[in-house]
């Protein structure tokens, strides 16, 4: 218990803190309200300041660690709890995990009303430099007199003031403070609002591009401008003119054209390719260990075929083909439908095929539980696969693995497999696939109870 500063007061408040939020926010109480503390770790003793009142609770920065967790370490980046990109950089990366684990038990305990019979060991690789796809504001700022490139501050609609960013990969931290000073010397300025980066795999290293997003047409002198910065810097610019496919990839000064992106998982013989809006996992070598232990969870056999529901350009698809008699990969998004053929194409795969329908359509899924299935994968998006666990007995596979980007809807859904169609949680676990942010991933196991 700390005590209560008056209602209009922005005097530091001094409390413990108890337990962290699923977003990576201390709490604490005072005086019988709970306060969600921004900076805070449990364990420590803090002075806090607030900044919003409501009816159950009141949310405050920390100002002064008093008495400072075992688990606090220094933030590798000078703009951390400013800059939105990152929330947990003064936890260290061991308590990260951790504090993970604890939302997928605290989630599944309470919305599924489920524990699984094991739980897996937690998923893990360098925490540093691992994003290959981001989102980038541009802005520029009369007040700074120069363009801010970066994710946008924590709270707020600002672009953060950043140079470098630690979480990109190698070639995108170093290309912020350049790529800022290039746009800086456009016509339209004011009219790039966006740059939206991936990287792929290349004989010669990595294959960076970016994306600009503009609302009026360059000029010819800034094509030049930004032919020159690519060539100079190593990189590749699309210009996106509206939607996502309205896209105009710029050739460097000697005529080179873009390379074409892709990403390799040579253990399984395969390359994959992805277009520069494509949705690819940000984290390679945690996409890599993620489709070994979910083909190991799913334990197929030579013989089965398989569902590979939410399926994208292939990322679980085609590794399973290589082990199974049949996958058919299912996705609304007729665009990386299309991809996912090609990808199979190019790898020489012939028991892949890819079917355009809407997993959240009552029907759709109804039609698909008619054909026969040994095995389900499903990597739904954060809404999570509410159809598919309404309607799950009805596929009679005897196994579904479950990847998770969202543990409330994974919660939600393993609580319906379990409850009502018919299946055992038998593990589960988590994934640190975005170190340094709140973001959970996680996967479930589900086997078809006798």
């Amino acid at each position: 218990m700390g005590r209560r500063a008056s209602k209009f007061s922005r005097e530091p408040v001094t409390s413990g803190i108890r337990a962290l939020t699923h977003d990576g926010r201390g709490i604490a109480d005072t005086e019988g309200k709970t306060v969600f503390v921004d900076g805070a770790l449990p364990g420590e003793t803090v002075e806090w300041v607030r900044t919003r009142r409501k009816r159950n609770f009141d949310e405050a920065r920390c100002e002064q660690v008093l008495v400072a967790s075992e688990n606090r370490v220094e933030p590798a980046c000078p703009v951390f709890g400013q800059c939105g990109g990152c929330v947990m950089q003064h936890m260290s990366n061991r308590q990260q995990v951790t504090a993970k684990n604890d939302v997928l038990i605290d989630n599944l305990r309470k919305i599924g009303q489920v524990s699984p019979e094991r739980w897996l060991e937690p998923l893990a690789a360098d925490p540093w430099h691992y994003r290959r796809r981001a989102r980038l504001g541009v802005r520029y700022v009369d007040a700074k007199e120069r363009v801010l490139v970066g994710f946008r501050e924590r709270f707020k609609p600002y672009i953060t003031d950043m140079r470098r960013c630690p979480v990109l990969v190698a070639s995108v931290d170093a290309l912020l403070e350049p790529l800022a000073e290039c746009i800086a010397g456009l016509s339209i300025v004011r009219r790039l609002p966006q740059v939206e980066v991936a990287v792929g795999d290349g004989d010669k290293g990595p294959v960076t591009t970016l994306t600009m997003r503009v609302l009026d047409p360059p000029s010819a002198a800034d094509r030049e401008q930004l032919a020159a910065f690519s060539a100079a810097h190593d990189c590749w610019v699309t210009l996106q003119h509206g939607g996502p496919d309205a896209l105009e990839p710029l050739a460097r000064p000697d005529g080179a054209p873009p390379p074409a992106l892709e990403y390799r998982l040579p253990e399984h013989d395969l390359t994959i390719g992805f277009g520069p809006t494509d949705f690819i996992q940000v984290n390679a070598a945690m996409n890599a260990l993620m489709i070994d232990q979910a083909l190991e969870l799913l334990a197929p056999e030579s013989s089965d075929r398989v569902l590979d529901l939410f399926c994208g350009i292939g990322n679980f698809s085609l590794p399973i083909a290589r082990r199974v008699a049949h996958v058919l990969g299912v996705e609304v998004a007729v665009g990386q439908v299309e991809r996912a053929r090609d990808n199979a194409a190019r790898n020489g795969i012939d028991n892949a095929t890819f079917r355009v329908a809407d997993l959240d359509d009552e029907a759709a899924v109804r039609a698909l539980a008619k054909e026969d299935w040994d095995l389900v994968l499903l990597d739904p998006a954060r809404a999570g696969a509410a159809q598919f666990a309404a309607q799950a007995a009805a596929f009679g596979a005897r196994r579904i693995v479950y990847v998770s980007c969202h543990p409330g809807t994974l919660a939600r859904d393993a609580g319906v497999l379990a409850t009502e169609q018919g299946y055992r949680l038998t593990a589960a676990g988590i994934m640190n696939m975005f170190p340094h942010t709140a973001h959970v991933e996680s996967v479930a196991v589900f086997e078809r109870a006798a």
